[in-house]
């Protein structure tokens, strides 16, 4: 699924947002943006646009059912309807948010009113890793601090819908993927159920979705009916090549820190967050 993907309201011009919808109509194309991933960026919108960053997507006509929206942290109340009204999915993405330290996306808030909502792992160098079952599972947890009901918590069946009809119903193929049934895309996956990680015996879709590193357990995993793994192994790509050249072109390395760069940037940073001016 191809798609037009502004980086967000706070780079991005009206213009570069309108093109996108003119382009994404002519070839109806996905739209994607990252939406109010910090408090900045909802200060921002309002200095830029005079109003809510969504109520500025709304009106320029970005948002409709093949837009997703990812983070999503700092919206308000009022702009929770819009995108629910839109149909367009909100993607969260618990572990980047939370490694940058950009705050906590009210979920079950966007649940409860109706908003399409969506798994995601953000990009590598915000996250440190790729793993969706890690995403899910600190996505699914993360909001039961901020509900003391547990009766509004996700269930297994929840975060299962949210990983998969909730992500291709953003792009438009949920009528295509993400169920198992005649005339579906074959695209499924099977776990192992004797591994450790699945042991002992308790509720199946609970134990993939939120128990520990059970993507050790995956035996077989079919994308439009071709199987790319088989019994753990990845048909497709010569893994030990790749290992190779990965140690090959990289070093064992502390976190660089930027002393320059971070020194630079650092009295803008404190006075765009609001650290230590109250």
């Amino acid at each position: 699924q191809m798609g037009v993907g502004p980086t967000g309201v706070q780079l991005a011009s009206k213009e570069l947002y309108e093109g996108c919808v003119a382009i994404s109509n002519e070839y109806n194309l996905a739209r994607h943006t990252h939406l109010l991933e910090t408090k900045a960026q909802k200060e921002l919108s309002y200095e830029r646009f005079g109003k809510s960053a969504v109520e500025f997507l709304d009106e320029i006509g970005f948002l409709n059912e093949k837009t997703t929206l990812a983070h999503s942290i700092w919206l308000r109340d009022e702009d929770i309807p819009i995108v629910a009204k839109r149909n367009s999915t909100i993607v969260h993405n618990a572990l980047s948010n939370l490694r940058l330290g950009s705050g906590i996306a009210p979920v079950l808030k966007y649940v409860a009113g109706g908003v399409n909502v969506a798994f995601g792992c953000d990009g590598a160098a915000s996250n440190d890793g790729q793993d969706l079952l890690e995403a899910v599972k600190i996505g699914s947890f993360l909001h039961n601090v901020t509900d003391s009901d547990y009766r509004n918590w996700l269930t297994p069946q929840q975060s299962l819908r949210m990983a998969t009809k909730g992500g291709f119903a953003g792009v438009g193929l949920s009528d295509h993927v993400g169920d198992i049934a005649v005339g579906q895309h074959a695209d499924f996956v099977l776990y192992d159920l004797t591994n450790l990680c699945m042991l002992p015996k308790s509720d199946p879709l609970g134990m993939v979705l939120w128990g520990g590193r059970t993507s050790g357990a995956l035996e077989s995993v079919w994308v439009a009916g071709r199987q790319i793994v088989d019994h753990g192994k990845v048909l497709t790509v010569d893994m030990a090549q790749f290992k190779e050249k990965l140690l090959a072109k990289s070093t064992w390395k502390a976190q660089p820190r930027l002393s320059t760069l971070r020194d630079e940037l650092e009295e803008d940073y404190r006075r765009v967050m609001q650290i230590g001016t109250q």
